[in-house]
């Protein structure tokens, strides 16, 4: 005889396993806050690696920790304060709620925040983004000549290099050979001179600049500068630029001054082409400044030995010497003595003797000095009288 419970079927079908409990060794309260962290990270969130770029959200500057991001994962970022102090240093600014790129430098499972930088431009993107600022706002900018080409000149730009075509260059003569300019150009290099910028293609790395846009700007720049920092007695070199019947223009390095012709020698000029040649080196004297009308004068024969300072050594009351008729005047006759000196020989000497004209050569006979006031007194020896002892006076 059956019973029901021999007859009755398995519940649990033979090929499928009964449910297993939980493990022996679970742990309800680490399962939970695994749980929890599982949705605090968003959905298919990648797990962040030192070099990964990541975008973030300031949530919190911090000066004692530095900048925290919100970068969507299980732990905030971080900006070290180190770094962030070094990007406040140079300009940079943050608010909370900026979002930013930033780079993954550390990952610790055992560190609340994921470090973080802030990935820096190379210096090449740097120098092309600053070249595109100067060219965007026209700005002058101030650079040293490192070489040239036929073509130009070539312009250190931080680490890139810039090029100003011939065209673009001031003050280089029109008309010159390809040759002759070619080596004219070599005397540009080392000098700083004003540019703007007139062409910037990252890609083809072509910079292009023009000192003839930036002459004028640069040129009041450096006048200002100069007649700053110019005093009356102060020793300049200057090349000169340029030679006028009344005197010699020197460039001192942004502004002209004027050596008249009576302070080029101690000796009697009548032209600056006599002593001065246009691109000669010069070490002057600056004797006057009218910062009204922004002129300078300078002195070239204060820098030598002022001859009437030796006259005494030179030339004794008594003596005869050669010398050449300068000048006649209504009064006497001037004549060179040599070494920037000349003497007096007055109009009351000259009654019984022969008449003079300008460029004779004489013999005088000097009858006082005073170097003080600059002043010889002369008078004409007759040779006749002279071989025969009978002298003037």
């Amino acid at each position: 005889m059956t019973t029901d419970t021999d007859t009755a079927p398995d519940s649990t079908p033979p090929d499928v396993a009964p449910a297993e409990g939980p493990a022996l060794d679970s742990n309800p309260a680490a399962d939970f806050l695994a749980m929890l962290d599982a949705a605090d990270q968003p959905a298919n969130a990648p797990d962040p690696k030192p070099g990964m770029s990541l975008t973030g959200k300031i949530v919190e500057i911090n000066p004692e920790q530095g900048l925290v991001l919100n970068l969507g994962l299980k732990h905030d970022g971080l900006l070290p304060k180190e770094a962030l102090e070094q990007l406040l240093a140079q300009g940079k600014t943050f608010e909370v709620g900026q979002t930013l790129q930033v780079t993954v430098t550390s990952v610790d499972d055992k560190d609340s925040y994921i470090l973080v930088a802030i990935p820096q431009p190379n210096k090449f993107q740097q120098d092309w983004e600053a070249a595109q600022n100067l060219l965007d706002s026209k700005a002058m900018w101030e650079g040293t000549v490192t070489g040239y080409n036929k073509g130009g000149l070539i312009v250190k730009f931080g680490n890139l290099q810039a090029f100003v075509p011939t065209s673009h260059l001031a003050s280089l003569p029109r008309d010159e050979k390809a040759m002759e300019r070619t080596a004219g150009l070599a005397n540009w290099v080392g000098r700083v001179l004003g540019f703007k910028v007139i062409e910037v293609d990252a890609q083809r790395r072509r910079l292009v600049l023009s000192q003839r846009e930036a002459q004028k700007e640069f040129k009041t720049k450096l006048r200002a500068k100069i007649f700053s920092e110019l005093a009356e007695g102060q020793v300049r070199t200057g090349v000169v630029t340029g030679l006028r019947d009344f005197g010699a223009f020197v460039d001192l390095g942004g502004a002209d001054g004027l050596i008249h012709v009576s302070e080029i020698s101690w000796q009697r000029v009548k032209h600056p082409g006599e002593v001065l040649k246009v691109g000669q080196t010069v070490e002057v004297e600056v004797v006057k400044i009218d910062t009204t009308s922004q002129r300078v004068g300078l002195s070239l024969k204060r820098r030598q030995a002022d001859p009437w300072s030796m006259v005494a050594e030179r030339l004794q009351v008594g003596q005869v010497v050669e010398g050449r008729v300068l000048r006649l005047t209504p009064f006497g006759a001037f004549v060179e003595l040599g070494e920037g000196v000349d003497g007096l020989i007055h109009i009351s000497r000259l009654a019984d003797q022969p008449q003079l004209t300008e460029g004779d050569n004489v013999s005088v006979r000097v009858l006082s000095i005073d170097p003080s006031r600059q002043r010889i007194g002369l008078a004409l020896v007759d040779p006749f009288q002279e071989q025969f002892g009978d002298s003037a006076e």
